[in-house]
């Protein structure tokens, strides 16, 4: 698969933090079914340590960011349901930019599916390559 635009940049921004890239990309297979989500990740600080996630960049540059949210949407669930059957410890998060989260996930609709589907949100500044919030 081809990584997303900004995937360098929220790899930064993670190393920043402290995180340990630990794939690049995450592949799983569960039963006959491989995925591949774009990075995982261990914090090894003594606070923090034994912290594992697993992150799905999105960039939400195309035409449509419904369209491109129902495709984040669809990713995350498949992946959250795969993660939960091999390796229920790693927490997923869906990668999004600043800009979109201040603008479009601050729909009504888009903050309840949010809500609704309890995905856990990493935003991040592209430009300065570093994590603004952990939702």
């Amino acid at each position: 698969m081809a990584k997303d635009r900004f995937h360098d940049a929220v790899r930064m921004a993670l190393e920043k933090e402290g995180w340990s890239i630990t794939a690049d990309p995450y592949e799983i297979s569960v039963g006959d079914v491989d995925f591949e989500i774009d990075l995982a990740a261990e914090m090894l600080a003594a606070e923090r340590a034994g912290e594992k996630i697993a992150v799905e960049i999105k960039s939400f540059i195309g035409r449509s960011s419904v369209s491109e949210f129902h495709t984040a949407l669809g990713q995350f669930i498949n992946y959250q349901f795969a993660l939960e059957e091999l390796e229920p410890e790693r927490k997923l998060y869906l990668a999004v930019p600043e800009s979109i989260h201040n603008s479009f996930f601050q729909r009504r609709f888009i903050r309840s599916v949010i809500s609704r589907t309890q995905i856990r949100l990493l935003v991040y500044d592209e430009k300065q390559e570093v994590i603004v919030q952990w939702l």
